[in-house]
């Protein structure tokens, strides 16, 4: 049996005497590729702690593999306007030099050249492997945004290996530095966005509290308005009270204490009578009041219509014989419309009975598009031309306690937007008219 031969233990075969060597120094190429990618793979992932911590990070990967004495990194002007640092030097024992700092120790001429160039991008887009010099440009998205430069000692020589290192490094260099940017700014952009959600729940709380003195606020206000409206009515019904029923139980309290006075007893008689039916009529005018506050907001929601006919049945003197009628079609009113016009039949219908002396009253209330008349007519002796005269006098405040009646309802069409009118009825006594209209004006712009 012969003796196995060398290339049956190994599995080569070669007969070159040369092939151990080229073995060795391939193996060694090889480790120090798989070094240099760790070295690279390293200082990518640091990729989180910002661009100076990558670009120092990167530079030091490239010195650590090729032994270099110098490495320079740098960005073209106006290129990843994000990035930075813009420019880094590692010197021997991997010491970094601020290349902006005029009061540090002196560079290389070369290096300030290089450095120079790759800021103007007067540099090419082509990688450059020398004996001891190495520069590859950095490329993203087809241009060149910056280059790495390497100087080595005479120890340490430069091959293709080393290129192809140093592309791979500058190549995943220009993804990191954009990648870091935009973490960084996303970063930002995330503080921004937690300062601002403080901020608005902040705002949201002030806004909260202030909501809620807004509501405490408007409640004080409500209150307010309240006690001013009902103020308000009080001093009405008070002044429409003094101005009739106090009127006429006054007549009656003076014709009563005449007759104490020793009066004969024919003329006691008469004035009693009359202390008498002033009484009544104070009292039913009382009633009419009454009637009209009791239905004032309609809250049992008794049409317009209804309500008048109640007035004229129900509330008037017995003499007083009240008809109503209605024209056109009837228009939903707002609650202090139907109030007014209410108010104002009442104190017109109250007028024919107790001051025109009327048996007979007409009352009309035709809807039209815009506006709704009411009209009182009666048959009594009023005088038309003295109530206008009356109104005249209201209107310069030239008006003594009585007759308030007729001004109150001038008033209140005013107040409206309205108007009064007294006029000759056609049944021989006087006709008041109080034309209002359907909504306002800042109801019609609404």
């Amino acid at each position: 049996m012969n003796a196995p031969d060398l290339s049956t233990l190994t599995g080569l075969r070669s007969g070159k005497p040369t092939f151990y060597p080229q073995y060795r120094g391939a193996a060694e190429r090889l480790e120090r590729v798989v070094h240099a990618l760790e070295l690279i793979s390293r200082a990518l992932v640091r990729t989180v702690e910002g661009p100076e911590t990558l670009i120092c990070a990167v530079a030091e990967a490239a010195r650590a593999h090729l032994d270099a004495q110098w490495v320079a990194f740098a960005l073209a002007d106006g290129m990843l306007p994000d990035a930075g640092p813009r420019r880094l030097v590692l010197g021997p024992d991997a010491t970094p030099f601020l290349v902006d700092n005029v009061e540090g120790p002196p560079l290389p001429d070369e290096v300030v050249t290089c450095l120079a160039d790759i800021r103007s991008a007067r540099t090419g887009g082509a990688p450059v492997i020398d004996t001891h010099h190495a520069f590859v440009p950095i490329v993203l998205e087809g241009g060149v945004v910056g280059a790495f430069a390497a100087w080595t000692a005479e120890h340490r020589t430069l091959d293709t290996t080393d290129g192809a290192v140093l592309s791979i490094l500058a190549s995943q260099t220009a993804v990191a530095l954009q990648n870091s940017a935009l973490y960084q700014r996303g970063q930002l952009l995330l503080e921004r966005a937690e300062h601002a959600y403080s901020e608005a729940r902040r705002n949201a709380s002030d806004l909260a509290v202030r909501n809620a003195e807004l509501e405490s606020t408007q409640r004080q206000l409500g209150a307010a308005h309240r006690h001013q409206v009902l103020d308000e009515e009080r001093h009405r019904i008070a002044r429409e009270l003094h101005d009739s029923v106090t009127q006429a139980v006054l007549s009656a309290g003076m014709q009563i204490e005449v007759c104490r006075s020793g009066v004969p007893d024919e003329e006691r008689s008469e004035r009693l009578d009359l202390a008498k039916e002033l009484t009544r009529r104070a009292v039913e005018q009382l009633r009419s009041a009454i009637y009209a506050l009791n239905h004032s907001g309609g809250s049992d929601r008794t049409s317009l219509p209804e309500m008048l006919e109640q007035l004229g049945v129900v509330h008037m003197p017995d003499e007083l014989a009240v008809t109503v009628r209605v024209g056109g079609t009837p228009a939903e009113l707002s609650s202090e419309r139907e109030h007014a016009l209410l108010r104002i039949a009442g104190e017109a219908l109250f007028n024919a009975a107790v001051h025109a002396n009327a048996t007979r009253a007409v009352l009309r209330l035709t809807y039209s598009a815009d506006s709704v008349l009411l009209s009182v007519a009666d048959d009594g002796n009023g005088d038309p031309k003295r109530m206008r005269l009356m109104l005249r006098m209201a209107a310069n405040n030239d008006l003594d306690g009585h007759h308030r009646g007729l001004a109150n309802m001038q008033a209140r069409a005013a107040e409206l937007g309205g108007t009064l009118e007294v006029a000759r009825a056609r049944i021989g006594g006087v006709r008041v008219a109080a034309r209002i209209p359907l909504h306002s004006d800042s109801e019609v712009d609404r």
